[in-house]
């Protein structure tokens, strides 16, 4: 996979308006439309066209959307994609050498091509879910001692 997939798209102040503006006209359809797991047609203004969309890729784009509000950046990696351990490492914001230590671990699996690790895309989203959730529970256990020492 290369680098250009992993680039994300960085909205400016106009595409987080946008953005957030067609977050809740998307949010509404899905809502209304809940029960209806038929696809999604949308006509284009412009020309009168019809997209015809699956709804799952309806729900990806709400959940872009909402990022995009957030003014977060942006990129779509396919599930059982295999990444470099540099492309691992920069999507968490760690250098390559943490991150081998991660791999090396067990913390994150991976497995050998030749003489290369490759990471499957899944594997990382795992450990990132799993991280935020361990920071998480550290800050609302430190929170919990805080408030019993009363310096809160």
């Amino acid at each position: 996979m290369g680098s250009a997939a992993l680039r994300a798209v960085q909205p400016d102040d106009r595409a987080v308006v946008r953005a957030g503006a067609a977050l809740t006209r998307v949010k509404e359809y899905l809502h209304d439309h809940e029960d209806d797991e038929a696809d999604v047609r949308i006509r284009v203004e412009e020309n009168d066209d019809v997209l015809v969309l699956p709804r799952a890729a309806v729900e990806l784009f709400a959940q872009i959307l909402a990022y995009m509000a957030a003014g977060h950046g942006v990129s779509v990696v396919p599930a059982d994609a295999e990444l470099t351990t540099q492309q691992a490492a920069d999507l968490l914001n760690v250098s390559r050498p943490y991150l081998i230590g991660l791999l090396e671990a067990g913390e994150i699996e991976y497995r050998k091509v030749g003489k290369h690790r490759r990471i499957k895309a899944v594997s990382l989203v795992d450990y990132m879910r799993n991280d935020d959730q361990r920071r998480r529970r550290a800050a609302d256990e430190l929170s919990a001692l805080t408030q019993e020492m009363g310096m809160a």
